[in-house]
């Protein structure tokens, strides 16, 4: 795949999502409306299945529903509303210290930049870029193991790292798919283009991949 395959690409994605249900912080979002839960709901979907996420957050979000709620409960407390989530207590942690983080830097709000986002506990640039594009509508590229894998299998890129991926794609991709390539590619990864066992026979894309079946 060479950069003049991405519209192609990017149509068929498109069509393929469209079938699909929406990814827990997309509906989190369309719900809701509310930056801090689509906040919230990122930072515990991290190595996370959709599924587990979107019923701990219906659970937690009975009891929390602005930053100031998570003073209201212990570490431990909190550690038991999201289990099993995948690394609750490191999870747990990062929330409890949410509200302070808020307070001190942003005056109680959640801010829509990565960097400023990339300064509260438990975010990261994945955290950050998809929060500003999914709660505050902003251009970012939210690389996770999907779209660093599928993008290199395809041949579109050669990197080592997802910063690497997204600092490459910020260069390469029209800014016109920033908001919804991740959204595309995690889905197809999840059900056609998969880590291991991917269905290359099934792929819709299959004629702009350099390493089918890698």
């Amino acid at each position: 795949m060479n950069t003049q395959d991405i519209p192609a690409v990017n149509r068929i994605l498109k069509r393929e999502y469209a079938k699909k249900h929406a990814p827990i912080i997309e509906l989190i979002q369309a719900k809701t409306k509310d930056p801090f839960k689509v906040l919230i709901a990122t930072i515990l979907s991290a190595r996370t299945k959709d599924e587990m996420t979107a019923e701990v957050c219906r659970r937690l979000f009975k009891k929390v529903s602005k930053p100031s709620d998570l003073n209201k409960f212990t570490v431990k407390q909190v550690e038991k509303l999201i289990f099993p989530i995948g690394f609750f207590r490191t999870k747990a942690k990062h929330l409890k210290q949410l509200p302070d983080a808020l307070d001190r830097l942003y005056g109680g709000r959640i801010p829509d930049s990565i960097e400023e986002l990339c300064e509260l506990p438990g975010v990261g640039r994945k955290t950050a870029n998809l929060v500003v594009t999914v709660a505050f509508d902003k251009y970012g590229i939210c690389v996770d193991v999907h779209v660093h894998r599928i993008c290199n299998r395809l041949g579109l890129i050669e990197t080592s790292t997802p910063l690497e991926t997204e600092m490459t794609l910020r260069e390469i991709l029209p800014r016109r798919y920033w908001k919804t390539w991740n959204s595309q590619l995690v889905s197809y990864g999840q059900t056609v283009c998969r880590p291991i066992g991917p269905k290359c026979e099934e792929c819709l894309i299959r004629k702009h991949c350099n390493r089918i079946g890698v």
